[in-house]
């Protein structure tokens, strides 16, 4: 169903790379199926997954690596450029990964990808004790929390939780969520800075906003970095709607995923 979103390949018997096609669709899509049982997928498999995409990984030769700078001086982009000139030239086999792989090439594909972290048993898993993943040295202090509820999230370091429900979320290093903020199948992704209290306090005073959500309801979004949303504002797109363009507002749309931009205010009261 997503094979159109895709640089596809296609193969023939032995495996050899013959054709590319971008993100094909209607009769392009369907003359690209191969049996992928060739590539080592069950025979039920290959009826529901008749389709190559490249991953954009690739091995060479060092002899061959000349066609860099020999073959195809003009060239800036291996997929779209270089591999697809390559294979009139050279012997480009396809090579099988049939373990977890997720595109990030979209607003949807990315936010989808980071949401299914939070599951119980995701198909990638940061916690695997044979395989350990190590983020970069940040050397912030633990999570602080206040009478809240989690279900099934990620919150990194340096936040601060107060009286708020998180749900099927990643809140980032350095996020301050205040009293009655609700996050639901949401991406917030880090604040660059801490605000003290008197400092909320005086951007109160003031009308301004300060980083990070307060007495919000937050659904089916992204919040970039630093990203400042007041009181009383919910964010759930109730009317369904698939693009729009507000940066003035501070904030997009894509296929139904809000996203408030970095560094962008969210008033009090809005609605989105």
């Amino acid at each position: 169903s997503r094979a159109s979103d895709y640089r596809l390949l296609k193969i023939d018997n032995k495996g050899r790379i013959i054709q590319f096609a971008e993100k094909a669709k209607g009769p392009y899509l369907k003359a690209m199926q191969v049996d992928t049982a060739l590539r080592g997928l069950s025979v039920q498999d290959a009826v529901k997954f008749p389709y190559i995409a490249s991953l954009g990984v690739y091995v060479f030769r060092n002899d061959v690596l000349k066609l860099l700078k020999s073959s195809y001086p003009s060239c800036n982009d291996f997929g779209s450029e270089i591999i697809p000139s390559a294979v009139k030239d050279y012997n480009v086999q396809a090579y099988l990964f049939n373990e977890y792989w997720g595109d990030i090439g979209t607003i949807k594909s990315f936010f989808e990808a980071n949401l299914v972290l939070t599951e119980q048993q995701p198909k990638f898993e940061f916690y695997d004790p044979k395989t350990l993943f190590f983020t970069s040295p940040r050397f912030l202090p633990p999570t602080k929390v206040d009478k809240y509820r989690i279900v099934n999230a990620i919150v990194s370091h340096g936040c601060f939780l107060r009286v708020c429900s998180v749900e099927k979320s990643i809140v980032g290093i350095l996020s301050q969520l205040e009293s009655s903020v609700e996050l639901k199948d949401t991406m917030m992704t880090r604040a660059d800075c801490y605000q003290t209290e008197s400092e909320i306090a005086s951007l109160l005073v003031e009308g301004k906003v300060p980083i990070g959500a307060g007495n919000t309801k937050i659904r089916n979004c992204i919040v970039d970095k630093n990203a400042k949303i007041g009181r009383d504002v919910i964010i759930a797109n109730s009317d369904g709607v698939q693009e729009a363009n507000r940066p003035n507002e501070g904030f997009y749309i894509r296929l139904g995923i809000t996203v408030i931009q970095k560094n962008a205010t969210i008033r009090d009261e809005t609605v989105v």
